[in-house]
Order: C-alpha cells, then structure tokens, then sequence
C-alpha cells in the first residue's frame, strides 16, 4: 500500500529532492496543489506504469 502527501507548488520547489526520494524509496504519492486544489500527483514509477498499461 502506498502512503500519500500534499505539498503546494510553491513548496515543492524547495523540497524536490526528498519528494523524490520519499517516492522511490518509501512508495509515497504526493499530489501537488495550487490554490488548496489538487493539479498533478508524483507517483512511483510501478503505478504510473499501471496506469500505463490500462490505457493501451
């Protein structure tokens, strides 16, 4: 199971490198928002790639 965290953009500037690392290495899904809304999610390659496979 994946754990999950938001971060605004502005905030993501400054803390790229351990989002990353939390992603990859923890299996974290942080979604990015703006404005208190959510607009993109980083997510570990195992789930993109799933998403991926469901749209061939």
């Amino acid at each position: 199971m994946t754990d999950t965290n938001e971060i605004r953009a502005s905030d993501l500037r400054q803390n790229l490198a351990e989002v990353l690392n939390n992603t990859a290495v923890h299996g974290r899904i942080t979604y990015v928002t703006r404005n208190g809304r959510r607009i993109a999610a980083i997510v570990p390659v195992p789930v993109a790639e799933q998403v991926d496979t469901r749209k061939v």
